[in-house]
């Protein structure tokens, strides 16, 4: 399926595959990308590549329409950018599920939680050595414990960070937690989450036709959600107006509900639901109040050194003057 790609992406560690024009392949298995030795296509094998994958997809990519993203396979998501508007030859980035996702015991046993617990470096292990190894461990159990109690208790939960930092693999996680019986609706841009659950359905935006007709936006699949009884509404990542109809749903008793969110630091969400509110139509002071009703905790992810981790918890609070601020949560203790 993948052509020139598809040696590098059996590769199960293989989380990213990059194609920079002729300048060569990059892969990232977890740790950053790295450019592979020996592997080169021309520019125009390249941009025959790019063509083959969005036709794969059900879409097109030419000058008129030089920016596409598609979902190939199970899960597989591939875009491509071409000249002019990329300056450095035709450009892909393809993103590679993961076989079967992650459970949260997985993730805490790979050291997700361990730093944002106890402070340890990157790998989970203080210069002390083993002993505040231990320590790293018995924290990072005590944060598993607390997001197993926020998905069993029904908080509401946006996960944010960094592109690349573990959110949908930690959101999948979480709602991996969930009740048997518990019928989860998952709305994505283009489908990425691989959820361990019996009772999942997804939908997908849809973009429009060649003569601008047919879009499905995240906004409109998020009232479509609202008639299909979801016990957990997930929206895979708000980018744009959506945000709105989110904040409301999860507003008029749709409790345990998700999603995800970019932005560059914990202190950074509260201007990054402002923007996506402004496009909605929403001043900040709505925003502000909708948001404290709708979401009970926030946990944002980094990565350092090709390590993912979750590096804080917060709840959101109003401040005196009634903007929107998140007030972080000390980390549970043993």
């Amino acid at each position: 399926m993948l052509g020139a790609l598809a040696a590098h992406a059996e590769d199960p560690a293989v989380t990213d595959l990059f194609v920079n024009g002729d300048a060569g392949l990059w892969v990232d298995r977890g740790g950053g990308a790295q450019r592979v030795a020996g592997w080169h296509l021309d520019e125009a094998e390249v941009r025959a590549l790019a063509v083959h994958l969005i036709a794969l997809g059900g879409r097109h990519v030419d000058e008129a329409t030089p920016c596409v993203d598609v979902r190939l396979g199970d899960g597989i998501r591939v875009h491509a950018v071409l000249p002019p508007v990329s300056s450095t030859g035709t450009l892909l980035s393809v993103r590679l599920p993961q076989a079967a996702g992650f459970t949260l015991a997985e993730l805490e046993r790979a050291g997700m939680f361990g730093d944002a617990a106890t402070g340890a470096t990157a790998h989970g292990v203080t210069k002390q050595g083993a002993t505040e190894q231990g320590a790293t461990e018995q924290a990072g159990t005590a944060l598993g414990e607390r997001l197993r109690r926020a998905v069993a208790g029904r908080e509401n939960i946006l996960v944010t960070g960094a592109a690349g930092s573990g959110k949908t693999t930690l959101l999948a996680a979480l709602l991996a937690e969930a009740r048997a019986g518990e019928r989860i609706v998952t709305i994505e841009d283009v489908a990425e989450l691989r959820i361990r659950h019996p009772h999942v359905v997804g939908m997908e935006a849809r973009q429009a036709n060649l003569e601008g007709a047919g879009r499905l936006g995240l906004d409109a699949l998020l009232r479509e959600a609202l008639r299909m009884r979801p016990d957990r509404l997930v929206v895979g990542e708000c980018r744009g107006a959506e945000i709105r109809e989110l904040l409301a749903a999860l507003n008029t008793g749709h409790d345990g509900g998700a999603g995800t969110l970019h932005a560059n630091s914990l202190t950074d969400v509260p201007a990054r639901l402002e923007a996506l509110g402004s496009l909605a139509g929403m001043s900040a002071e709505a925003v502000a109040r909708q948001t404290v009703s709708a979401i009970g905790l926030v946990l944002h992810l980094e990565q350092r050194g090709g390590v993912r981790r979750l590096a804080a918890l917060g709840h959101f609070v109003l401040d005196p003057g009634g903007r929107l601020r998140v007030q972080p949560e000390p980390q549970p203790a043993e």
